[in-house]
């Protein structure tokens, strides 16, 4: 069998196995459905979400261990995950080859030469990961709590430095001399007074590939494929921001048809760790005699644009191994040896660019938290799904990856787009007019599925107030508030109590008061009296306009009687102990009063559910509506007391 017949299988294999993983991610009962299925697993194989998380939390979370066995197989292998394994690379491949069709030979090869703006990527790698670790330094700097791995990186980075001293001192480079020593003494200045300027973000899941391919494939393909057929879902789910996130996924595609694996070769930042760690890869791609022709054959298949031709850039090699199959001399080959021609084992990286996008890194979340929508200027707006953490822990492990949204059985889980802040663009929040219902009180689904841990996990008896959990009361997740503007009984004497009908939790955190309203150009003259109705003198009523069991008649001081309907000029009641005053008001006005039961919410019962918001019949902006206020995750937002 060639070696790319069996790298397509194991792309094809892998592909096929992600989109699986994606459709199972579904609550029900069919046997496809959730039921232990590793839905995570491409997640967790990728190493810079773990290494990221571990820069952003200090902590390891035991899911993404599995990193560290694709680190070990890159060590061994080189980028095979890259050309072998991630799907989202797998698809730019099968677009560079349609775009590729038709084009000459001279065309191929110019399109696969190495570009300048392949450097583009580990910048972005090293913006993200400072980014991460931007709060690293203050922990390491924070005396208040001893640790040890807090000894070992503090002096560990306090190595590193004194190393760059030394060596550019030597070199005569003042200006990293410089550079390090400002630093240093911004280090020192942040220990001495104790401010904590720099906190840490976790915005890797923007453009890590597979975080990417997930939130492309379950929030934008999946929803379209399905929508007609409705397999997956019952019914169709809608995304807002889905619109942005798949066009940024075709955009990629599209740009692949024209120069091969674009988003690999100029944006991707998994790829370029494993670039940084396929320099000490033990088998690579390389040329092992000195015969080669310089036919370019291989170059014009690469799909690394890393020149195996000449001096190889093996930080840029995908292991595609068409320059193998392409040689026609033997020449190429995948060995331990030094290419032939030699090897440009790491990325030739400006030092003013990676300094400036390890500044920018450290920078960018102090600046984007000034608007304090982490803090004290929180939007309401900003629902949370069931676990999540206090926002600023939130945000640094929420990887953006849509499975909360995915696996949501009632479709109230969207990624956010700015209503928390740049920093928050793309996470989970709770939208109640959407979707099937509001958050199911007995679900737990979002948090048990969480790669990452921003969505801590749950269980049923936590979620409900249950067991051991009795003496905490029930998960919130915010708190519903009445609109009187809008709201019908409030504002438009209309009868309404949809809301408390449909509030999940007992005793019912929605409850009314009654109170009778004349309804309006209501009053009417008696002219005759039946045994159990009303003849008025004009006939000017819409016929059973007042059937509904909510509207009364008030007999000059009696007690309000029920309407049980009415034609155009009669009202026919439930008299009952009432007949004999009927005889006494031939010729008497009486009022038409409407039975209101004005909804209102008892803080302590409601767990901000959303149900009632959904089932509102208010239409767009609902009378009744959620909002972040006494959510269990941040008790600076509660409301009452107790």
């Amino acid at each position: 069998m060639r070696i790319l017949t069996t790298r397509r299988i194991s792309q094809l294999f892998f592909f096929l196995l992600f989109i699986w993983l994606c459709v199972v991610a579904t609550l029900g009962e069919r046997w496809w459905q959730l039921r232990g299925w590793p839905i995570n697993w491409f997640l967790q194989l990728d190493p810079l979400i773990g290494l990221s998380v571990l820069l952003s939390t200090h902590t390891v979370y035991a899911g993404l261990i599995w990193g560290v066995v694709t680190v070990a197989l890159t060590f061994v292998l080189g980028r095979f995950f890259c050309g072998w394994v991630c799907p989202f690379g797998s698809v730019q491949q099968v677009m560079g080859y349609l775009g590729g069709r038709g084009m000459t030979f001279a065309r191929r090869i110019q399109r696969n030469q190495p570009h300048p703006a392949q450097r583009v990527k580990y910048y972005i790698l090293l913006f993200l990961l400072a980014t991460a670790s931007a709060g690293l330094l203050q922990w390491m700097l924070d005396t208040s709590q001893p640790g040890i791995l807090r000894t070992i990186l503090l002096v560990s980075v306090g190595a590193l430095a004194l190393t760059i001293i030394f060596k550019h001192l030597r070199n005569g480079r003042r200006a990293a001399l410089v550079i390090t020593l400002v630093i240093a003494a911004a280090g020192v200045i942040l220990h001495l007074t104790q401010a904590q300027p720099l906190t840490a973000s976790l915005q890797t899941g923007l453009l890590d590939p597979i975080a990417l391919i997930y939130r492309s494939v379950t929030l934008v393909l999946l929803p379209l494929v399905d929508s007609p057929v409705k397999i997956v879902s019952e019914t169709p789910r809608i995304y807002p921001s889905a619109g942005l996130i798949g066009l940024l996924f075709l955009l990629f595609l599209l740009l692949s048809l024209r120069i091969p694996r674009f988003y690999c070769r100029f944006i991707c930042p998994l790829g370029a760790l494993f670039g940084l760690l396929s320099r000490w890869s033990i088998w690579r791609i390389g040329q092992k005699t000195d015969g080669c022709t310089d036919c370019t054959r291989c170059e014009q298949a690469c799909e690394g644009a890393c020149a195996p031709a000449g001096k190889i850039r093996t930080s840029e090699c995908v292991l595609c191994l068409n320059c193998l199959d392409e040689c026609g001399h033997g020449v190429m080959t995948y060995h331990t040896q030094l290419s032939a021609r030699g090897e440009q084992i790491i990325p030739d990286l400006d030092r003013r660019h990676v300094v400036a996008a390890m500044v920018g890194g450290l920078a960018a979340v102090p600046i984007l938290r000034l608007d304090g929508h982490a803090s004290a200027n929180w939007r309401p707006d900003v629902i949370r799904p069931p676990g999540a953490l206090r926002e600023d822990a939130f945000l640094t492990r929420c990887i953006k990856c849509g499975q909360c949204m995915r696996v949501c059985p009632s479709n109230v889980i969207h990624p956010a787009g700015l209503q928390s802040g740049l920093e928050g663009l793309w996470t989970p929040l709770l939208h109640f007019r959407i979707g099937s219902s509001g958050c199911q009180h007995n679900c737990v689904a979002c948090s048990q599925v969480c790669p990452t841990a921003a969505l801590r996990p749950l269980s049923v008896d936590e979620r409900m107030g249950r067991g051991r959990f009795a003496s905490t009361g029930p998960l919130r997740i915010g708190m519903a508030f009445i609109d009187r503007g809008r709201c019908l009984p409030w504002a438009m004497d209309t009868p309404c109590i949809v809301c408390q009908e449909n509030c999940p939790v007992s005793p019912k955190a929605i409850f009314t008061r009654t109170l009778f309203q004349p309804v309006r150009n209501s009053v009417r003259t008696v002219q005759t009296v039946a045994a159990d109705s009303l003849v008025l003198e004009k006939g000017d009523l819409q016929p059973e306009q007042y059937g509904t069991g909510d509207y009364f008649c008030r007999i000059g001081d009696l007690r309000p009687v029920p309407i049980i309907t009415n034609t155009h000029q009669k009202l026919i009641l439930s008299v009952k102990d009432d007949l004999p005053a009927l005889d006494r008001i031939s010729g008497r006005t009486i009022d038409i009063l409407i039975r209101l039961q004005q909804p209102y919410i008892d803080p302590h019962q409601c767990i901000g559910c959303g149900v009632c918001e959904h089932e509102c019949p208010v239409q767009g902006r609902r009378a009744v509506r959620v909002s972040a206020e006494n959510e269990s995750r941040t008790r600076a937002h509660k409301l009452t007391l107790s």
